[in-house]
């Protein structure tokens, strides 16, 4: 799933970010991914030259993390088809990126939920899909068919899948329109 930015919108907030305190870049950071070891290596690879210079540092970073700090980002990530409340970014985008389960039936929300119970059972963490466009039924389907996956296959699918959510997190606050100086 390419992700492109836009460089009109992403070079100021990108010399934003670069310019930013240590403490206010990894805050931002945490947003995208709550791993304290990723958002410190990457406030402090900066500055980036470019949008895709911090996108390429941020896969390198999250290859890198040790599966106790991939944890810890899978902690801020709410189960498939709870609903986020709050008026933060991150509680934004979070329901943005599961909006697919908005229209879901009752059925499939209460499928979603047992789901969700034999997943965590099995694996000891929450089930983590970049949900950004896929249907209800595709992400049950998806849980479903990761249930039959041993433990290291599935770390490797969800490496994979934090990889792809964090990119698209990391796009968007670049492409943020709020007040840029």
């Amino acid at each position: 799933m390419p992700v492109t930015t836009d460089p009109t919108s992403a070079r100021p907030n990108l010399e934003r970010f670069n310019a930013l305190p240590v403490a206010d870049a990894e805050s931002e950071l945490l947003t995208c991914c709550a791993s304290r070891r990723w958002a410190a290596a990457v406030a402090g690879g900066r500055p980036y030259d470019d949008p895709a210079a911090l996108l390429a540092a941020s896969a390198t970073e999250l290859a890198g993390l040790d599966w106790p700090d991939v944890l810890e980002a899978l902690d801020a990530h709410p189960r498939i088809g709870d609903r986020v409340g709050g008026q933060d970014r991150e509680s934004a985008w979070s329901r943005g990126e599961q909006s697919g389960m908005d229209a879901a039936a009752v059925e499939l929300r209460a499928a979603m939920v047992e789901g969700n119970r034999a997943y965590e059972a099995r694996f000891d963490h929450v089930f983590l899909i970049c949900a950004t466009g896929r249907s209800a039924a595709e992400m049950l389907d998806r849980l479903q068919a990761r249930l039959g996956n041993d433990a290291d296959t599935e770390r490797a699918v969800v490496r994979d899948e934090l990889a792809k959510i964090v990119e698209l997190r990391l796009t968007k606050l670049l492409n943020e329109t709020k007040d840029v100086p």
